[in-house]
C-alpha cells in the first residue's frame, strides 16, 4: 500500500475511534440533561415562557388556545425563529398524544414536558461542544479537556439555567457549536499547504469551507436570535482577519456575505409568516431598547454589576480559576515560530479570553443588565478555568487539596439543588395545583358524569410572576393577571411618572383601593345578606361598573398581600384552599412569602 494511502487509513481509523469514544459521553450528557430538565421545579425569568412558549403555543394551537402574547410581539421586537422551533415541538407532541389516545390530563403532561426535552438536547450540545472546544486547546482526551467538561456538568448555573427555554440558552448552545467550527490555526503554520486557498487553519480546503460555513450560519442565527451576540463574532473575526492573507480575506468576505444573506432571508420570511407583514425584528429591538431606552423601564443596574454579581453567579466556585485563566489568556501571545499545535492552542485561548472581556465590558455600558446576558461567554470561561484548576488539583494532590475539591463540589451541589428545587418554586407549583383541580372537575378518572366547567383565576401578583398557558394548558381554564406594558407612546420626559397596572395595584391607590375601583362590588361575594341584596349590588351603577372585573373562583397572590385581602374580603365566601412555599427571601417585597390560593365557596 502506498505511504499516502497508509497515512490516510491511519488518520481515518483515528477519527473513527475518537468518534466512537465520544458517542458514550454524548449519550450520557443527553440523559443527564433530560433528567435536569424534567426535575427543574423553580422559576427564573418570565422570558422563559413569554418570549418563547406563549407565542409558540399560539402558533401551534391558534388564538382560541388563549396564550398570553406580550407587547414585544405586537411591537415586532422578537425573531419568530425561536418560538417556531417550540411550535413544531408542541405540534409533534399533540400529534403523538392523539396517536396514542392520551386523556386530556396525560396530554397536558406531555405538552408540559415536550419543550423541556427539546431544550435538554441543546443543553447537552452545549456541554459537548464546550468539551470539544477544550480539546482543540488542550488535546483530545486530555485531562484538562475532561476538566472543562466537568466544570460544565457540575456548574450550578448550568443545572439551573441550561434546560430553560430562554433565548439566551439556545444562543449559548449555538454559539458554542459555531465557535468550535471557527478556523483557529494561524495562517502560514507548518501544517498548511500554501498552494491551497484555505481559511486560516484547516487541513484542506474541502474541510475548511464547510466548517467555516457552518460556523458562520450558526453565528448569524445567534445574532438574529440575540443581536448582542454580534459582540462575540466581531471580537473573533478581527484577529482572524488580521492574520489572514488577501486570498483568505476574499473567502471570508464571500462566505460571510453568503451565510449572512441566507440567514437573513430565512429570518425575514419566517417573520413575514408570523407577523403577517414585512419586518426585521433585530433592528426594531435595537431601536426600542437603545434609542428609546425602553429596556430601562425593566430596571437599571450599577456599573459593577457584572463583575460583582454576574460573573460570580455564572461561575460560582470556578470563579477564581476562571480569573486566573482569563489573565493567562490575555497576557499570552501566540509564538512566532514553533509547533503549529501550540500556536493554535495559544491563539484559541487568547481569543476566548479577549472575547469574554470584550463582551462583558461592552454589556457593562448598557444600563439594563441581567446575568443571563453574559451566558454566551460561560463556555469560554470554563475552557479558560480548566487549566488553572487542573494545575491546582493534580492527580496526586495533597489530602488538604482533595478536601478542598470535595468542598467545592459539595457547594456546587447544594447551590444547584437549592436554586432548582427550592427557591421560587411556589409560582410553578400553584399552576400545577390549578390545572389538576380543573382536570379533576372536567376529566374524572371514570370518564363519565362530568359536566364541562370553566375555571376562573385572577393572579394578584406583579406581572409575569408565573408561567401562563404553557402550564395552565387548558383553554377552559380562564385567567387574568396584572399587566406591565411599557410606555410605548409616552414622551421620554413624561415616562418617570408612568405607572403600569401592576404599579397602580401595589403603589397607588394601593391594593385595597385598586380592588375597590376595578372589581365588582364586594357585596357580590359576601356570605351574609339576602340573595336580592347581592343581586342589587351587582346591578347598582351598572353603567359605571361596566368595565369592572367580576370576582373569579380563585385568587392567587403572595403572602405579603394576605393582610390586605383579609381586610377587604372579610365576610366574603373566599377561603384559603391551597398554600405553597415559594422562597425564603426575595429582593422584591411584592413577591415575599408563600403563594396562596383563595377559593370562592
Amino acid at each position: 500500500m502506498p505511504a499516502s494511502d497508509t497515512h490516510t487509513a491511519t488518520r481515518a481509523a483515528k477519527t473513527t475511534g475518537h468518534r466512537d469514544a465520544t458517542l458514550g459521553p454524548v449519550a450520557l450528557l443527553l440523559a443527564f440533561r433530560i433528567v435536569n430538565a424534567l426535575t427543574l421545579r423553580t422559576f427564573f425569568q418570565p422570558d422563559e415562557f413569554f418570549q418563547s412558549l406563549e407565542p409558540a403555543w399560539q402558533l401551534a394551537f391558534g388564538h382560541s388556545a388563549r396564550a398570553w402574547i406580550t407587547w414585544e410581539w405586537t411591537a415586532q421586537l422578537r425573531s419568530s425563529l425561536h418560538p417556531e422551533l417550540f411550535a413544531v415541538v408542541y405540534k409533534l407532541a399533540a400529534e403523538l398524544a392523539a396517536f396514542c389516545g392520551l386523556s386530556p390530563p396525560a396530554k397536558a403532561e406531555l405538552l408540559l414536558a415536550a419543550p423541556k426535552l427539546a431544550q435538554a438536547v441543546f443543553a447537552a450540545l452545549l456541554d459537548c461542544y464546550t468539551w470539544k472546544l477544550a480539546e482543540k486547546a488542550y488535546g483530545r482526551g486530555s485531562r484538562t479537556a475532561y476538566t472543562t467538561l466537568a466544570l460544565s456538568v457540575c456548574s450550578p448555573w448550568q443545572w439551573f439555567c441550561a434546560t430553560r427555554t430562554l433565548s439566551n440558552c439556545l444562543e449559548t448552545a449555538v454559539t458554542a457549536v459555531a465557535v468550535y467550527h471557527w478556523p483557529w490555526h494561524s495562517p502560514g503554520s507548518a501544517s498548511h499547504d500554501k498552494k491551497q486557498p484555505k481559511i486560516a487553519g484547516q487541513d484542506s480546503p474541502l474541510h475548511s469551507i464547510p466548517h467555516l460555513r457552518l460556523s458562520l450560519l450558526l453565528a448569524a442565527f445567534a445574532c438574529i436570535l440575540r443581536p448582542t451576540n454580534a459582540l462575540v463574532w466581531i471580537t473573533l473575526l478581527l484577529p482572524t482577519w488580521w492574520r489572514a492573507s488577501t486570498r483568505q480575506r476574499y473567502i471570508l468576505i464571500r462566505e460571510i456575505s453568503l451565510c449572512g444573506a441566507v440567514t437573513i432571508a430565512c429570518s425575514v420570511l419566517s417573520d413575514r409568516f408570523y407577523y403577517q407583514t414585512w419586518t426585521f425584528p433585530p433592528l426594531r429591538f435595537l431601536y426600542f431598547n437603545i434609542f428609546q431606552s425602553l429596556a430601562v423601564f425593566y430596571g437599571t443596574n450599577r456599573p459593577d454589576y457584572y463583575l460583582t454579581e454576574g460573573l460570580p453567579l455564572l461561575l460560582t466556585t470556578a470563579l477564581p480559576f476562571a480569573l486566573v485563566g482569563l489573565w493567562h489568556g490575555l497576557s499570552t501571545r501566540s509564538p512566532r515560530s514553533g509547533h503549529a499545535r501550540d500556536a493554535e492552542a495559544q491563539t484559541l485561548l487568547s481569543q476566548l479570553a479577549w472575547t469574554s472581556l470584550t463582551v462583558t465590558a461592552s454589556l457593562t455600558l448598557l444600563t439594563h443588565k441581567e446575568v443571563r446576558f453574559l451566558y454566551p461567554v460561560l463556555p469560554f470561561l470554563h475552557v479558560l478555568a480548566a487549566k488553572p484548576l487542573t494545575t491546582f488539583f493534580p492527580p496526586h494532590a495533597s489530602i488538604s487539596r482533595k478536601a478542598l475539591l470535595t468542598l467545592l463540589l459539595t457547594a456546587n451541589l447544594l447551590i444547584a439543588g437549592y436554586a432548582s428545587q427550592v427557591h421560587q418554586r411556589g409560582v410553578i407549583d400553584v399552576l400545577a395545583h390549578l390545572r389538576h383541580k380543573h382536570e379533576a372537575l372536567n376529566y374524572p378518572p371514570s370518564g363519565t358524569g362530568a359536566r364541562p366547567t370553566n375555571t376562573s383565576v385572577a393572579f394578584l401578583m406583579p406581572c409575569h410572576s408565573t408561567p401562563w398557558r404553557s402550564h395552565l394548558v387548558h383553554a377552559s381554564l380562564s385567567a387574568w393577571a396584572l399587566t406591565c406594558e411599557p410606555p410605548l407612546n409616552i414622551p421620554l420626559p413624561d415616562r418617570a411618572a408612568y405607572l403600569d397596572e401592576a404599579d397602580q395595584f401595589f403603589l397607588s391607590p394601593g391594593p385595597a383601593g385598586w380592588l375597590r375601583d376595578s372589581m365588582e362590588h364586594v357585596d357580590t361575594v359576601f356570605a351574609g345578606g339576602s340573595r336580592s341584596s347581592r343581586h342589587w349590588a351587582r346591578v347598582e351603577g351598572s353603567v359605571q361598573r361596566a368595565s369592572r372585573r367580576p370576582w373569579p373562583q380563585h385568587l392567587v397572590f403572595f403572602a405579603q398581600l394576605e393582610p390586605v385581602l383579609r381586610e377587604v374580603l372579610a365576610g366574603s365566601t373566599y377561603r384559603e384552599c391551597w398554600r405553597g412555599f415559594n422562597s425564603h427571601w426575595h429582593d422584591d417585597w411584592r413577591r415575599q412569602g408563600d403563594v396562596l390560593v383563595w377559593c370562592l365557596d
